[in-house]
């Protein structure tokens, strides 16, 4: 009899402890569940909302939130990311995520993805996209996260691509053949930008190669820190804030073209404009452009394969401001999705907004504050608040879509929006 009562007893301790063990297993995933939804942004400046104004403090890599500088402090200032509140993550509809969070930076490349920003030249001084990821999800449970990632890489950056064909622009616009020989000893080029001048297919191949690296660490830091495991990745292309070609009337001024020598009228009249830049070097950019969308899609096709359960998507907006682009239409910038080329004559936070009358000495003055004082010019050619909030139209039809490959957002000619 005792015998029975010992293992009776035994049997009702075991019974105890496994109904202890299930009672904290569904507070564990009480618990987790308890969690608010989250989702988050991570990338470049496509996604951090740069051009779109409404800029937020940005925590450097010591935790200390950084407002805005002043016009002549270092670039490296993590304000500078530009982390805007009218950025598509917040012009979205998410149903059911609670928060929203910009990981994003400004410039931001692969190699921030995994190590601070500032060990990088030219980097701003944040901690890595993935600590700020894990701190996130300490608190949240993430079940979207949206990418913008490989138009800036060890390779090329779209800030020197914009540089360099608007400075050539503008370069041609206002120095005669003759002072460019005589004074310059004809080292300042003048010519419309070519294909290979913005990004050789070798250094496209690169930079995809860099940017399929980073994103696997994010699918990979997403698994381990995921609340419930499950979340939506988009991977966005980029979108170009140039036409293929500008509208008659920023075609000639003074009857004089772009191929013309010293062009000044009509270098004015497309600087006000928002798009100084060769007509020639616009179809170049356009393939630029559709190379990051193939960088972005072949990372994709190589992540797709190797997590064939994962929700991975690619948010294709390469049309998405088709018919909106700058100086498409006339009475350009007003109307168009994207900011125009401004810079300020010294770090004074004053725009030029129109160089008429201007002489080359003073072009170049304006033009070398934007080179030692990049935060003043740094907005252009970007989504401004209006293209932002088509670009989070985009992100809801993405989330929404059936299908969880390729999505594209293209812009109607009445301003409507399809994604397919």
């Amino acid at each position: 009899m005792r015998v029975l009562r010992r293992a009776a007893a035994m049997v009702a301790l075991l019974v105890g402890a496994v109904g202890i063990q299930v009672v904290q297993g569904w507070a564990a995933q009480a618990s987790q569940a308890a969690l608010p939804t989250a989702a988050v942004a991570l990338g470049d400046s496509f996604i951090s909302g740069e051009g779109a104004g409404a800029y937020q403090p940005v925590a450097d890599a010591s935790g200390t939130p950084q407002s805005f500088p002043g016009w002549s402090a270092p670039n490296s200032n993590a304000y500078f990311c530009h982390r805007s509140a009218n950025a598509s993550l917040f012009k979205a509809s998410l149903p059911g995520i609670q928060d929203r969070f910009n990981l994003a930076c400004s410039g931001g490349q692969p190699a921030d993805i995994a190590n601070p920003s500032g060990a990088r030249a030219k980097g701003r001084s944040v901690a890595s996209q993935l600590d700020q990821l894990r701190a996130v999800a300490q608190t949240h449970d993430i079940d979207v996260v949206l990418i913008g990632l490989g138009s800036n890489n060890s390779q090329f950056t779209f800030g020197d691509v914009a540089t360099l064909c608007a400075n050539r622009f503008i370069a041609d616009a206002w120095t005669g053949w003759w002072e460019f020989w005589a004074y310059l000893g004809g080292d300042v080029p003048q010519e419309p930008c070519t294909v290979s001048d913005l990004a050789s297919d070798a250094e496209v191949a690169a930079a995809t190669t860099e940017t399929t690296a980073a994103l696997r660490q994010i699918l990979d830091t997403l698994a381990q820190i995921d609340a419930d495991g499950v979340h939506s990745v988009i991977l966005q292309t980029y979108t170009n804030p140039l036409p293929l070609d500008v509208a008659p009337q920023y075609r000639d001024e003074d009857d004089r073209t772009d191929t013309r020598d010293k062009f000044r009228a009509l270098g004015a009249e497309r600087y006000a404009a928002g798009c100084p830049i060769h007509r020639a070097s616009l179809a170049p950019g356009h393939v630029f452009s559709q190379n990051l969308g193939s960088l972005v899609k072949n990372a994709y096709t190589t992540l797709a394969a190797e997590r064939p359960t994962a929700d991975l998507r690619v948010l294709d907006v390469q049309k998405a401001f088709d018919g909106a682009r700058l100086c498409e239409n006339p009475g350009s910038p007003t109307g168009a999705l994207a900011t125009p080329i401004r810079v300020q004559d010294g770090p004074s936070g004053t725009f030029v907004t129109s160089l008429s009358g201007w002489d080359k000495i003073g072009v170049q003055r304006v033009a070398n504050t934007c080179v030692t004082y990049f935060q003043t010019c740094q907005e252009g050619w970007h989504p401004n608040a209006a293209g932002h909030t088509v670009l989070g139209q985009c992100l809801t039809g993405a989330l929404t879509a059936a299908s969880r490959t390729v999505i594209t957002c293209a812009r109607n000619a009445n301003g409507t929006l399809t994604v397919s």
